[in-house]
């Protein structure tokens, strides 16, 4: 069960282009295109009843989220989503303090996702999602002790007239919204999440695949949200290749009250959000993406120790968008994208994945998921970093053993 819907500003997805995924790209069948209010709960039980669904992928924008996860709760359906529920930035300082988290609200449930005996898997997409399942590959295989899990993301996409690569609401909402970061220090022994500015520390990244150094920043993303659940770590961040002309038209978004989500205002006969506004007049990047040329990398840096030596190593996996297009009709964003959700629903159905509760990825054995992507043409791979540094402290190390 994937979710349509019809929002409060009209539909936001094309019925029409559901048939023809169903019937067209899918070959019928099974696949049985319905629309949904996604944003009603009879809407999404009436479906759910007619189809005898037992599971259901949320790949709606955040803003849904709340309304499909409880449906599923409540139904006693499982669940699976791309993104988590939307944050709340602090009301006083937003760029000091966390507030209400991503997932915070779907954690809360856990209890009754338990209770339910079904499985609801929070995140699952490349991002969140495959990167979650590296730190967690990581964590088994790759380190004794981890230092930190930072969340890399770049690209050399070029030749397109849109700036946005997936959807423009969701673009919207996590570059502006304060960047979360998880880190353990003096004053925090056992960690704490805190807030910074948007794009803040800019760093050179040398990606894998030909795509080179990309200036990457920090980004509001649920990976920090996620690993320091499940894994023990002294820094968590996620950074994102955002351009700097396009943080800059981000930015004017924000300082002109565009990218504001709650504040109706009057068009004609009728109301609609600034953000949702700009969401209608941006290119559809389903049709800007078909020229863009070029690899997307997406992937998780991970430093720590090995039998006592300092290791940085960054597990990724890469995508070329004119390949996609070929292999799978659609862009390398959304194909890296879906490729997480398809794998954890074939772990769930045959109980490979079977925990009851709300989860993020890291919960799980990361093995049989790794294993399927080689399966299905999207093999991961393993880049060691930093070596002239960690041969450094690795000698320092040396040293201090000796003249103990």
């Amino acid at each position: 069960m994937k979710f349509q819907s019809n929002g409060p500003c009209g539909p936001f997805y094309d019925f029409e282009r559901a048939k023809k995924v169903a019937n067209e790209i899918c070959g019928g069948g099974k696949f049985v295109p319905a629309q949904i209010n996604a944003m009603d709960a009879e809407s999404i039980k009436a479906v759910a009843k007619e189809h005898d669904i037992t599971f259901a992928m949320n790949a709606c924008d955040p803003r849904m989220n709340e309304t499909i996860f409880d449906t599923c709760l409540e139904a006693g359906i499982g669940y699976l989503d791309c993104a988590m529920t939307l944050g709340t930035p602090h009301p006083e300082k937003p760029y000091e303090l966390s507030n209400i988290k991503l997932g915070d609200y779907q954690f809360a449930k856990q209890k009754e996702w338990e209770a339910s005996g079904q499985i609801a898997i929070c995140g699952s997409g490349v991002e969140p999602g495959m990167a979650d399942v590296f730190a967690k590959y990581a964590e088994k295989h790759l380190f004794d002790k981890i230092d930190e899990v930072n969340v890399r993301d770049g690209d050399n996409y070029g030749n397109t007239d849109s700036d946005f690569g997936f959807s423009v609401w969701t673009t919207i909402e996590e570059c502006l919204a304060p960047p979360v970061i998880w880190e353990k220090n003096e004053q925090n022994p056992d960690g704490h999440w805190f807030c910074t500015e948007q794009f803040s520390e800019p760093e050179v990244f040398n990606f894998p695949g030909g795509i080179g150094d990309v200036e990457v920043v920090n980004v509001e993303h649920e990976e920090v949200l996620l690993v320091p659940r499940e894994i023990d770590c002294n820094r968590c961040t996620f950074k994102y290749g955002v351009p700097a002309d396009f943080r800059k038209k981000l930015l004017v978004l924000h300082e002109y009250g565009l990218a504001d989500k709650h504040t109706k205002i009057k068009v004609g006969d009728s109301e609609i959000t600034p953000r949702d506004f700009v969401c209608k007049v941006i290119p559809s990047p389903v049709d800007t993406t078909m020229t863009m040329t070029g690899k997307g990398c997406a992937g998780t840096w991970v430093t720590g120790w090995k039998d006592g030596k300092y290791r940085s190593v960054y597990l990724y996996q890469i995508a070329d968008n004119q390949d996609c297009i070929k292999k799978f009709t659609t862009n390398s964003v959304v194909a890296q994208t879906a490729v997480g959700p398809v794998i954890m629903m074939e772990l769930i159905a045959k109980g490979i994945w079977n925990d009851a509760g709300a989860w993020g990825p890291e919960h799980f054995d990361p093995d049989p998921f790794v294993e399927r992507l080689a399966k299905y043409e999207f093999p991961a791979g393993i880049k060691e970093m930093d070596s002239e540094y960690a041969d450094m402290l690795n000698e320092q190390k040396m040293l201090e053993d000796l003249n103990q």
